[in-house]
């Protein structure tokens, strides 16, 4: 999706991230170690983790750093589609000396059924449940059509996370978010991040989505959107978990129940 790798470093860059975004990175993180912990304290065991969109190995470089949390962990797989992801990747693995229960793959979301292996909890930090969008998206010429696109439906998204949830072990759950939360002054902190990185918004604030003509592309959601688009789980196993006190960001959980 995103193949520009000067771009794709940029986003890992504090020099080019909004304050806004770097808060919601670690109000996001805080709350993934409450779910870690939970989990493994309910399951009594160390879990096992899939990263959908792992970037720079973000996640378990910091998680590493937490001895208490790092040892609930017996297991984790990230996956990203950038081959520029992949590297920083590797490269911070065995810099932080993680590689004994850490590794990455090159994959596209839409392949995750190929990976062949169960997880206790499946997570797409920091914005990424926002990146999934349809094949075809004219990057080019949206800016120039009179109609708008309709996101009631986004199979795209919806496929992805059918996958995530079927390779949840039974009593697993799936962590997505930071999620953008969509109003107008949210659109708004998007636009200003990608200016930041030097790119160009092509969407509009009555999209509710943001996209740049460089093939970026981020969701806002609501929680009537995120149930609808994940309608084959039962509304009482999601929980929405506030980043912030002003209605930019959020983290959604998503149970499987056990039988």
């Amino acid at each position: 999706m995103y193949d520009n790798d000067n771009t794709v470093v940029k986003s890992f860059d504090l020099n080019y991230i909004s304050e806004h975004l770097i808060q919601a990175q670690w109000a996001e993180f805080i709350e993934l170690k409450k779910r870690i912990h939970q989990l493994a304290t309910q399951l009594q065991r160390p879990i096992s983790i899939l990263d959908i969109g792992v970037g720079n190995a973000r996640i378990p470089m910091h998680l590493c750093g937490v001895k208490e949390i790092w040892e609930q962990v017996t297991r984790y797989v990230g996956t990203d589609n950038a081959q520029a992801c992949i590297d920083i990747s590797n490269i911070n693995i065995e810099r932080y000396g993680i590689d004994d229960k850490t590794s990455v793959r090159l994959l596209e979301a839409t392949e995750l059924h190929s990976i062949g292996m169960q997880f206790d909890m499946v997570i797409c930090t920091w914005f990424t449940p926002g990146n999934f969008y349809a094949e075809g998206f004219d990057f080019e010429g949206y800016k120039l059509l009179a109609q708008r696109l309709d996101l009631s439906h986004n199979p795209a998204f919806t496929n992805i996370m059918k996958q995530a949830y079927d390779l949840l072990l039974p009593g697993g759950c799936l962590v997505l978010g930071a999620c953008y939360k969509d109003n107008k002054a949210t659109c708004l902190k998007q636009e200003e991040s990608y200016a930041k990185m030097g790119m160009h918004v092509i969407t509009s604030p009555d999209d509710s989505f943001t996209a740049t003509k460089e093939g970026f592309w981020s969701q806002r959601f609501t929680t009537e959107k995120l149930y609808s688009y994940l309608d084959f789980v039962p509304r009482k196993q999601f929980q929405f978990i506030d980043l912030d006190t002003y209605a930019y960001a959020m983290q959604v959980v998503v149970r499987k129940l056990s039988f």
